[in-house]
């Protein structure tokens, strides 16, 4: 068994999602014969002729302007679309309402080869000034009650193209962890007098898992992190959404998000995978001013070769074990160089 004192045996509260956490520390060394996936670098071509994302080339529908920046386009396939025929079959039991909206596609870059890492300065700005600019244009739709705007990076986590690249879904279903969010912010709100988003930044700044900040936000492995290298990205200040950020502010969100790719990579010196999900306020015509924005990130592994799979008391029991102490994974990412490992700089 580890030291005693680095051990976390016990439930912890995820006040954002209000439910219980149970961590096993002891348990991150077990014996592991299982399922294992050799670490590996991903290389691919700055032009790939065969990629529906690439500058030039056709999709199912069209093809690509030879678009030199930040691109966006509607989802080919849509899960949310106004064109989507009513439910055939519903009532007050087995209710049922037609998935209105949109779904689109942001290309980060041109090269097929680039992840964030890669992106300049002037580059992620761009980025975030597009999630901004279709959060404000779909959030504003009638139909629109919810934009989520979120990245698949890595084949681990089901990518099927490696071309840089996020999706927004924009319909009338706010997704469930937002719809709690909503509540345990409004909930603590009441109660307190103080912001939930705000009150974990507090905690946070205060203690041992912060593993990168700049003047406007800052990243930690959470105290209630569910997955071993999980982070937050969270303000300084009070935000609810996208569209909030100054320019300034935009500018250092990119570039924290750069950082916590890079960080990362470094871990074991090859590209992360990682679900990248932004959590802003719904956009069905509310108020949500004590919605505490954050972006995080689920990376699926827990070592270099082997994954946190969800099995019997995620799936079945439907809560999550943590067989990790935040404050050992966070020191391990903050350890590690900002600048990444095959940068010419490092």
């Amino acid at each position: 068994m580890q030291n005693q004192a680095r051990v976390v045996w016990e439930q912890r509260w995820h006040p954002l999602r209000e439910e219980w956490v149970l961590y096993s520390s002891h348990r991150g060394g077990r014996p592991w014969i299982g399922d294992t996936h050799a670490p590996q670098e991903e290389s691919a071509p700055s032009y790939d002729p065969t990629c529906a994302l690439c500058p030039g080339n056709k999709r199912l529908t069209g093809a690509n302007p030879r678009y030199e920046g930040a691109y966006c386009f509607t989802n080919d396939l849509p899960p949310f679309s106004n064109e989507a025929p009513a439910p055939l079959e519903a009532d007050d039991f087995y209710s049922a309402l037609q998935v209105a909206g949109t779904a689109e596609v942001i290309c980060y870059h041109p090269d097929h080869a680039k992840t964030w890492v890669d992106l300049t300065d002037e580059e992620v700005l761009a980025v975030v000034e597009l999630w901004r600019e279709r959060t404000q244009e779909l959030g504003a739709r009638p139909e629109i009650d919810h934009v989520l705007i979120f990245e698949n990076k890595g084949s681990l986590v089901g990518t099927s193209n490696p071309h840089p690249h996020g999706q927004i879904y924009a319909g009338n279903l706010i997704y469930g962890h937002t719809a709690r969010e909503v509540q345990s912010s409004q909930k603590y709100f009441e109660r307190t007098g103080r912001l939930l988003g705000q009150e974990i930044v507090e905690r946070e700044l205060a203690g041992p898992r912060v593993i990168a900040q700049n003047e406007s936000f800052l990243a930690c492995v959470p105290w209630f992190a569910r997955y071993a290298y999980e982070v937050l990205i969270l303000p300084r200040r009070q935000m609810a959404s996208i569209t909030d950020p100054d320019e300034r502010e935009r500018t250092n969100l990119g570039l924290m998000i750069r950082e916590v790719a890079t960080r990362y990579d470094n871990l074991w010196q090859m590209p992360m995978p990682y679900v990248m999900a932004i959590h802003q306020a719904p956009t069905d015509g509310q108020e949500y001013p004590a919605f505490p924005f954050h972006i995080e990130f689920h990376p699926p592994l827990r070592k270099p070769d082997t994954m946190k799979y969800l099995a019997g008391p995620e799936i079945g029991g439907g809560s999550m074990t943590n067989e990790s102490n935040p404050d050992e994974k966070a020191a391990e990412l903050r350890a590690v160089s900002p600048i990444h490992y095959k940068s010419n700089s490092q």
